[in-house]
């Protein structure tokens, strides 16, 4: 099978499409003929090398941590899922490598029926993301919520998902995306010098909790935020150490646990089946930037590096 892989940090130049072995369902897990997958804006600086020592690399490293297509393989101990079925999910950690034209996952859930395989491909990531950071700043009913970088991949998933959970939502984005973001729920402003006045005009007394999905105002979020724990960032910064705002990189590596898929990561079986539901209701959707087919891989990169995608990036097989 076809599956994209780096063997040395650097520019999207390393990327390469290589003909390997396909992988089995292990126990607990299920496979799929991949008909999308996605890219992660993480993806894009562990392929850089601004995680290293953050996450292990060992080359040659397959890309690709989200995907949907049909199940052809159903692993020993899985239950509810059968060979046919069209599911979207996620990789474990450690055991990535969904950018092929087979992937093995480690939680999923039914395709919904409202989703193309574009928006299903890239849904997973996002989603699990976006639950993992609610949860962690305890976003709920009556907060107000600061999203920077509110219209790219993960950010209109996270919009959303606070907006479901009761929250007022404020997100910074360019001025041609306002528009966009209001269909989302959330209330825009602009990026950029003045952030700090733009945003307490909007919310006088200031955010519960800060998201930070694009960089390059970490001090301006934590002077809105009042407090670096209640600010969380998925860009790496040097800045966030030396302020005491927390990194989000990925899943918990020992977190277990049962339900959607058998042997799934809690926190990602919680967000998709709660994706699931809201989409079902019409009240989630995942809007996709751009759809590359792999041998493009440089080309999703870049476009992800320059920060201006509207929604997620996705690979087409």
């Amino acid at each position: 099978m076809r599956a994209l892989q780096f063997s040395e940090y650097g520019p999207p130049g390393v990327l390469r499409v290589v003909e390997v072995a396909a992988p089995h369902a292990g126990p607990g897990r299920v496979r799929v003929a991949v008909r999308a997958s996605g890219l992660s804006t993480g993806e894009t600086s562990i392929r850089a090398g601004k995680l290293r020592g953050v996450v292990p690399v060992a080359f040659p490293w397959r890309t690709g941590f989200d995907a949907a297509g049909v199940v052809d393989e159903v692993g020993e101990g899985v239950t509810g899922t059968r060979v046919g079925d069209e599911v979207f999910g996620m990789a474990a950690p450690g055991e990535r490598g969904a950018n092929a034209d087979h992937a093995v996952l480690a939680a999923w859930a039914p395709k919904p029926p409202a989703w193309s395989w574009r928006e299903a491909g890239g849904a997973a990531g996002a989603v699990e993301t976006a639950t993992r950071v609610l949860d962690r700043l305890a976003v709920g009913a009556g907060h107000t919520l600061l999203v920077q970088g509110a219209a790219g991949g993960v950010g209109t998933v996270v919009v959303q998902l606070a907006a479901a959970r009761g929250a007022a939502v404020v997100g910074t984005a360019s001025p041609r995306n306002h528009g966009f973001l209001r269909t989302l729920g959330a209330r825009p402003t602009a990026y950029g010098p003045g952030l700090v006045d733009r945003v307490r005009a909007l919310v006088p007394d200031g955010p519960d909790a800060v998201l930070d999905c694009a960089g390059g105002a970490l001090p301006d979020l934590v002077t809105l935020a009042g407090d670096p724990a209640r600010v969380v960032t998925l860009v790496p910064d040097p800045a966030a150490v030396a302020l005491g705002v927390h990194l989000s990189h990925g899943a918990p590596a020992d977190a277990t646990g049962t339900a959607v898929g058998s042997g799934a990561d809690p926190l990602a079986v919680h967000g998709l089946a709660t994706a699931v539901a809201l989409a079902g209701q019409g009240r989630l959707r995942v809007p996709v930037a751009a759809a590359f087919p792999l041998e493009e891989a440089a080309a999703a990169h870049e476009l992800s590096e320059g920060r201006h995608a509207r929604g997620r990036i996705v690979f087409t097989h």
